[in-house]
């Protein structure tokens, strides 16, 4: 018989089903189980529609009371796009409840525990929390401070360059790297660069994995430089596309808007974009996360601003060499090693000849 382990692990395989799907709404897999067997099972498929304890229960092979269920984050207890999923698990007469993540969302934060609990059904809280909670880094951090969870991506050489001195980047990485950045794509919510890449790549930041949602395109650029003539501007009425910029130039502005971007007005700092400001305003807009595929000075200007959460490090083996050469993060720098952002690695695998890590920034 299968253990509780395993029913667990069971909901988190469905929750995965949802990625790129769910947002700015959290990925959660439900499995019910009576006397050992799984009697219905299901995931938050899609924003808005039947969270996973309502598909579960729709799916229930058999009557579900006096059963167990086992679900990756606490049962929401507040009306949204959906009921309360607490009103569904109560009315089945499950008589047990597993719960993997605890909601930090201020309408739930254990009040769907509790809810539960005093209306006779055992909740078990924590259960295989980290592997559960590792479902849904976007979500607790987007629910808590309503700004995009920001994922800085590059490829390098094994010497630190991302093109050569002449410019060129293709291709630092091998091909099936360059698939791997498409389920990236898919992952997050939104794709951000610099007018430096638009310029210097003319790229379409779009996800090629068929079916998949596309992500929010941003442009990073202050004084409104893109050519109306550039791959992002000419399919700006297929893919959504905004253009972040200081430029008071409204003739363009009406131009772009024309042919589909949206103008996000942001000021200046420094002569540049207040990125802290556009990160607000893109939390506003319910972009929850982002992945910044830009060159070194974006780069270097949201590390400094302290606005990068996780890195992606595709590492290829091969040396470029030069002087002029480019590097991930350039920009000034910092001054001292101790003013350094520190990086705690979660994971290291391959993609065929090259290396993946992948880390999170320590705060």
């Amino acid at each position: 018989m299968a253990t509780d382990k395993e029913f667990m692990q069971m909901a988190i395989d469905l929750a995965e089903k949802g990625m790129g799907n769910t947002s700015p709404n959290p990925m959660v897999g439900a499995v019910i189980v009576k006397d050992g067997r799984v009697i219905g099972k299901g995931f938050h498929e899609r924003y808005g529609e039947l969270h996973a304890e309502r598909n579960a229960l729709k799916m229930c092979t058999e009557d579900p009371r006096g059963a167990v269920m086992y679900v990756t984050l606490e049962p929401c207890c507040h009306t949204g796009k959906q009921p309360p999923c607490t009103d569904a698990v109560i009315s089945s007469g499950i008589s047990k409840v597993v719960v993997g993540s605890s909601d930090p969302n201020p309408e739930v934060a254990g009040k769907g525990i509790q809810i539960l609990r005093e209306h006779g059904i055992e909740v078990i809280e924590g259960f295989m929390k980290e592997e559960c909670d590792a479902l849904n880094y976007v979500f607790f951090h987007y629910i808590t401070k309503n700004v995009p969870y920001v994922v800085m991506k590059y490829a390098m050489t094994i010497d630190g360059k991302i093109a050569t001195f002449t410019g060129h980047s293709k291709w630092v990485s091998c091909e099936e790297s360059r698939e791997d950045v498409q389920i990236l794509r898919k992952r997050y919510s939104a794709i951000m660069v610099g007018i430096g890449t638009v310029l210097a790549d003319d790229p379409m930041l779009n996800c090629r994995i068929p079916g998949s949602r596309q992500p929010v395109r941003i442009i990073c650029d202050s004084n409104l430089s893109i050519p109306l003539e550039s791959n992002i501007v000419r399919t700006a009425q297929d893919y959504k596309t905004v253009i972040a910029t200081s430029s008071d130039d409204a003739s363009k502005k009406e131009e772009l808007k024309g042919l589909g971007c949206r103008i996000l007005d942001i000021p200046s700092c420094d002569g540049l974009l207040d990125l802290e400001m556009l990160m607000r305003e893109l939390g506003n807009m319910k972009i929850d996360s982002i992945l910044l595929e830009g060159g070194g000075t974006i780069n270097w200007s949201m590390v400094k601003d302290g606005l990068i959460d996780r890195v992606v490090t595709y590492i290829a083996p091969k040396f470029f060499g030069g002087d002029a050469a480019k590097s991930p993060v350039e920009g000034q720098g910092f001054e001292e090693p101790f003013q350094a952002m520190n990086l705690k690695v979660v994971s290291v695998r391959r993609c065929d000849t090259d290396v993946v890590i992948e880390s999170e920034v320590i705060r």
